[in-house]
């Protein structure tokens, strides 16, 4: 089934190439089905990559969803043209009011500020309170996770000695759940982070579930009980060449890089890197589409119950 996306976005021919079915919401109109409402909060600099990132995963289910891609009012983007964010984002004041059935948070290269220093930390905070009353399921990627971490539980963030920049083995330390549905027991996943979650700080929440491990990486997967909050703190969304670009990039910068670990065949970057985490990316947002969104979600969306509490929004 396809994932629905607005006419005109660039996005489209990229996977319509990799023969990714998507439907623009002309066609989709002509159908008598009520897809799910995504929402895509984009917080990375090179947005139209995230977007094409984001839409080859959602576009991978049995299902019609409707994406929306939100941009910050609080902080303008430097790396994406203004006019593809009018055509194309809507901002948080011109969507509080609707619901939706899904939310996606990206990470964001701010993860060394504190996050009351980041320039739109406000408007993230107003956009997960309000998620929880106006979204059935949010899940989080990197920073993301960390930001959502610190203010749903208060648990903080830590900076590492070095860079976690790799594609590193995971274990699932769950498989009963819903979320790991399918998983094999040890499965890679690719991290760009200066920063981390302590593992014991996820065990210690009573309302959060840690699934899925790594000896090198730390947390990657987390999520509360209900399942409408989801953690990931990877990138199970990159491309083949996203790790080769950050890498090359920061060298030509002049940073202290060492190349992302487990990534180019033999660890010699001069070689092409191959992707082995694609099937388990795919598996992480089907389930979550499925199992935390489809099967949970109210037909009608203005019966969505806030998190936490008995009564239906009105």
């Amino acid at each position: 089934m396809p994932v629905k996306i607005r006419e005109g976005l660039p996005a489209v021919e990229v996977l319509a190439a990799e023969n990714v079915f998507v439907m623009t919401d002309r066609r989709a109109a002509a159908q008598d089905i009520r897809p799910l409402h995504i929402l895509v909060l984009n917080l990375m600099p090179a947005k139209q990559t995230t977007e094409a990132q984001l839409l080859r995963l959602l576009g991978n289910s049995p299902l019609q969803v409707e994406v929306t891609f939100l941009h910050t009012a609080s902080y303008a983007p430097k790396h994406t043209d203004h006019t593809h964010l009018e055509v194309f984002y809507e901002t948080f004041e011109r969507i509080r009011d609707e619901r939706f059935d899904g939310l996606i948070i990206t990470g964001a290269p701010v993860e060394l500020l504190a996050f009351e220093e980041v320039d739109y930390w406000d408007e993230l905070v107003a956009i997960m309170q309000w998620a929880d009353a106006h979204v059935y399921s949010t899940l989080a990627i990197c920073w993301a996770a960390q930001a959502e971490l610190y203010h749903h539980y208060g648990i903080g963030k830590e900076t590492v000695p070095e860079k976690v920049f790799g594609v590193f083995e995971h274990t699932v330390t769950d498989p009963k759940n819903k979320i790991t549905r399918g998983f094999d027991d040890v499965f890679l996943a690719p991290h760009s982070r200066h920063t981390t979650v302590r593992t014991q700080d996820i065990l210690d929440e009573p309302d959060l579930e840690l699934l899925a491990h790594s000896a090198e990486a730390g947390v990657y997967l987390a999520a509360s009980r209900d399942g409408r909050r989801v953690f990931v703190t990877g990138h199970p969304e990159y491309d083949a060449e996203t790790l080769d670009l950050e890498y090359r990039r920061d060298r030509a910068a002049g940073l202290p890089i060492e190349p992302p670990g487990n990534y180019y065949p033999g660890d010699d970057p001069t070689q092409l890197p191959v992707v082995r985490w694609r099937a388990h990316g795919d598996l992480l947002f089907t389930n979550w589409l499925n199992y935390c969104v489809y099967q949970e979600t109210p037909y009608d969306l203005h019966e969505l119950v806030a998190r936490g509490h008995g009564d239906t929004e009105d």
